[in-house]
């Protein structure tokens, strides 16, 4: 079954009603075309996001930031970056440099949540996601477009916390401890627990992971997922 056969579906309760031209984004977005998981890493989009919430309880937090890096064919697209900031979040404290040669685009603060999560999810396409602690990032973000946008995100979903303990065994890092893969790998966090900083770090555990993942034979993003869900599968058994 395609992945996307079920990507999105209206949700009747949401509190926004969106206008002609809102409801024309978000169509156009629905009817771009699927990418195929099975392509090689070096020929794919990822899409590494990050968010910051008002708890640490995915079931009732507020969406504060989202922010989110492109990886292309293997490499991070410094140009292939966005970010949102609600109201309330002070403009700009969440927007450190984090080594790029160019500023994401961050919309304004003033942005309605609506408008900043379209634009969401017209820069993430239907690439497949990928995070750290997935879970989290995947139930406050569905909050958030199921309340302001009326629908359900069905996206491919990859989580490094997952899939880096099954590629790297030798490593000896808890389920939940990003820091403590960034610190193995070198990898600095310019401001840990700020949305972009966190998707920049995560992203370069991406690549690192793709690179040993193919030489292992786990070519495609398809083969990751597969990758995860055993792993998923050894510890439900366990």
């Amino acid at each position: 079954m395609n992945w996307f056969a079920r990507f999105l579906r209206p949700v009747q309760d949401a509190a926004a009603v969106l206008d002609a031209r809102q409801e024309q984004l978000l169509a156009d977005w629905r009817q771009s075309s699927d990418v195929d998981l099975r392509r090689s890493h070096y020929r794919s989009r990822y899409v590494v996001i990050d968010v910051e919430a008002s708890s640490g309880d995915a079931h009732t937090a507020r969406l504060l930031a989202v922010a989110a890096v492109a990886v292309i064919d293997g490499q991070i697209a410094f140009r292939d970056a966005w970010q949102l900031l609600r109201p309330e979040v002070e403009p700009g404290a969440a927007s450190p440099s984090v080594g790029v040669t160019e500023a994401p685009a961050e919309l304004p603060a003033e942005v309605p949540m609506v408008e900043g999560l379209l634009s969401f999810l017209g820069f993430v396409g239907k690439a497949p996601v990928v995070a750290y602690n997935a879970r989290f990032v995947r139930r406050v973000l569905k909050r958030a477009l199921a309340e302001y946008l009326g629908v359900r995100l069905r996206l491919p979903w990859l989580d490094m916390a997952w899939i880096l303990p099954d590629l790297f065994r030798e490593v000896d890092a808890g389920p939940e401890r990003l820091d403590a893969w960034l610190e193995h790998f070198g990898i600095a966090s310019i401001k840990r627990h700020d949305a972009l900083s966190d998707a920049f770090a995560t992203a370069q555990l991406l690549q690192i992971a793709i690179a040993h993942a193919a030489s292992k034979g786990f070519e495609t993003p398809a083969s990751l997922r597969e990758l995860e869900k055993a792993r998923r599968h050894l510890h439900q058994s366990a």
